[in-house]
């Protein structure tokens, strides 16, 4: 490893997940199996891609912890917060997306995990109906007894550092207002005034995680770092913030097949995408309210890839005012499925001459199977950046993530093309490991 000026992972890391449903019990399940030498962690970047530094005769494909000091999975600590009281175990066995043989070997370790009372406002989430919650007068004393919780749990736990990652429900949505959301001295205002309107109680998590010296993750599309008022407490705290929303089946292959599309110059007449799932995620997105948040999220991703304005003649027609192609997502509660969700793709596009051809993609994914590897990778890369001393939005982090966070105050758009996401995630370990930053993202 070069010489670099990341500070070394030196110490327990303590990952606090909001949710102890099926993502994080999967997630959770999957880090204590495979440190037991039971499981193998498939689908993370972190365990198993391997970066290509210097050029030449000096070309070397290296792991990531070769290239940055990692923390190791045998360092972590495992807390979270949940509206229901079941321990870690209770909630994997519940979730039903693991089988009990690949639970049972660290039943131990999972029972000991026990959820601490969530901040919650079922306004926010009205499908979903635990008592495990705190009695907060206002969102101000939701931000203090979530800092007395970090507080207590990095303490009891002895970490050293700690990660707050959301993998909880998806709340309904909540448009960034000018006047709450753009300063930071507004939005505490709102919360000591207990604006339940404006201040999501994910904003609370947030506000708590970075104030007590903690990256925050947010693995939902809901508003929550996504606001100027956040990023300036990001900057006042030093602290790395990502999000929005795990990128895990549908949008990660459209974020994958745009491209084929975009850079082969195929046209696009319209993508028509529907999901079935039955987990808890599937019965909270049945809320319209909730769902617009996650329509939001999954329908930006096309845009920023096959553009009309750069090429009308392939990505101009469609719609009615016949400016765009037509874009649709759709997600359908059905409980039989649980976790095993599927997405239906139809892509209606457009060749020489204009004659019509279909592609149809049909994916039969496991949500949290794909949404575990992405918890440990966000986890130990947010924690990575912090001792990197980098702060505020982690662009690096977009490949990881369906609505990846961008200034749009100053006219950014975000990249959602998975090639230069992945381009942007090597070149910054790259450069955090003390190596040139070689790659360019056209």
């Amino acid at each position: 490893m070069k010489q670099t000026n990341v500070k070394p992972a030196d110490g327990k890391l303590g990952i606090m997940v909001v949710g102890c449903g099926a993502v994080a019990t999967t997630f959770m399940t999957g880090v204590l199996m495979t440190r037991r030498g039971l499981a193998k962690p498939v689908g993370s970047m972190t365990q198993y891609d391997k970066i290509r530094i210097g050029r030449g005769d000096d070309k070397k494909y290296l792991p990531y912890a070769d290239i940055v000091p990692m923390a190791k999975l045998d360092d972590i600590v495992f807390g979270c917060w949940d509206v229901y009281p079941q321990n870690a175990y209770q909630a994997a066995m519940y979730a039903e997306v693991l089988k009990e043989k690949d639970i049972n070997p660290v039943k131990d370790e999972l029972e000991a995990i026990k959820p601490m009372k969530a901040a919650f406002d079922k306004n926010y989430a009205k499908r979903l109906d635990g008592d495990n919650v705190k009695d907060c007068k206002t969102r101000w004393e939701m931000v203090e007894a979530l800092r007395q919780d970090i507080r207590d749990f990095k303490e009891k736990n002895g970490c050293a550092r700690i990660v707050v990652l959301w993998a909880a429900s998806t709340e309904i949505y909540v448009p960034v207002c000018e006047k709450i959301h753009y300063h930071l001295a507004d939005l505490e205002a709102a919360m000591k005034a207990d604006d339940r309107e404006h201040v999501a109680p994910s904003m609370c998590y947030a506000y708590a995680a970075l104030t007590e010296g903690a990256p925050f993750i947010m693995g939902a599309p809901n508003t929550t770092v996504d606001i100027p008022a956040m990023w300036e407490l990001a900057e006042q705290t030093k602290m790395p913030i990502a999000g929005k929303d795990f990128k895990t089946g549908q949008t990660l292959v459209k974020s994958g097949f745009a491209p084929i599309i975009g850079t082969r110059c195929l046209g696009l007449h319209g993508w028509f995408s529907t999901n079935i799932l039955g987990n808890r995620d599937g019965l909270v997105l049945d809320e319209p309210a909730n769902f617009h948040t996650k329509e939001v999220s999954k329908l930006s991703t096309l845009e920023t890839i096959l553009k009309p304005e750069i090429q009308p003649d392939l990505y101009g027609h469609g719609n009615d005012e016949d400016t765009q192609y037509y874009h649709k997502v759709r997600i359908n509660y059905y409980p039989p499925r649980n976790d095993n969700k599927e997405g239906w793709d139809n892509i209606d596009i457009f060749g020489w001459m204009g004659y019509p051809m279909q592609i149809k993609i049909n994916f039969l994914c496991r949500d949290s199977i794909l949404a575990a590897p992405l918890c440990l990778d966000l986890c130990l890369l947010s924690d990575l950046a912090a001792r990197a001393g980098r702060y505020g939005i982690q662009r690096f982090l977009s490949f990881f993530l369906k609505a990846p966070m961008h200034d749009y105050t100053q006219g950014e758009e975000a990249v959602n093309h998975l090639y230069q996401q992945y381009t942007m995630l090597k070149n910054a370990i790259r450069e955090m490991g003390g190596y040139e930053a070689d790659e360019e993202i056209d």
